[in-house]
């Protein structure tokens, strides 16, 4: 009788891990670790590109002095996005996110009116220092392109899961903190056709 109770709580004790993992227990944490992983990634991109800006812009300035209004967008730019304090729950603070968004989105703006700039100034364009740090900073926006779309894929997977049954379920019993992330969004003016005009 015995080796029947014990089989028993041996199927039951198979039956309920089964049950667990099939119902997405490890999935949640899983995830998110991802999504924290490829946010730290975009962080790591942004930096990256930050970390250019100071030489492109000091080569820049050695050849058109006449831009300071663009040197000085670039440079105002890169301060606002470098000196914002990040709250630890910027995942899931939409305020705080769409601020860090607009942030970076104002240093790659200043940065495309300084390159556009450029295009003025031949002995610039020529410049073998520019024209590494132009190519750095296309790689590097390249590779924040890549890491924002490996995070809002991320996001997409693990908000789906929080999201749907029976893992909607498991996270309201065993992680009741777990919270939708933010994800990056288009802007308006991103969105908007451009006028050619001949």
């Amino acid at each position: 009788m015995s080796f029947l109770k014990s089989a028993t709580r041996l199927m039951a004790l198979a039956a309920m891990t089964l049950g667990l993992t099939a119902c997405g227990i490890n999935d949640i944490p899983t995830q998110d670790e991802q999504v924290k992983a490829a946010w730290s990634e975009v962080q790591n991109q942004y930096q990256r590109r930050a970390d250019l800006i100071p030489n492109l812009v000091a080569t820049v300035k050695g050849y058109a002095k006449q831009e300071e209004t663009v040197l000085k967008e670039v440079i105002e730019a890169r301060a606002r996005a470098t000196q914002m304090t990040l709250p630890a729950d910027i995942l899931t603070n939409p305020d705080a996110f769409k601020k860090y968004e607009q942030n970076q989105a104002a240093v790659t703006g200043a940065l495309g009116r300084l390159l556009a700039v450029s295009e003025n100034y031949p002995d610039l364009k020529s410049n073998q220092n520019f024209l590494a740090l132009q190519a750095q900073l296309e790689g590097t926006e390249n590779r924040i392109a890549v890491a924002r779309k490996d995070y809002i894929d991320a996001v997409q997977r693990y908000n789906t899961t929080l999201r749907t049954i029976p893992t909607r379920w498991t996270a309201a019993i065993f992680y009741p903190d777990a919270k939708p992330r933010e994800t990056f969004s288009v802007s308006a003016k991103t969105q908007e056709v451009p006028e050619v005009k001949f």
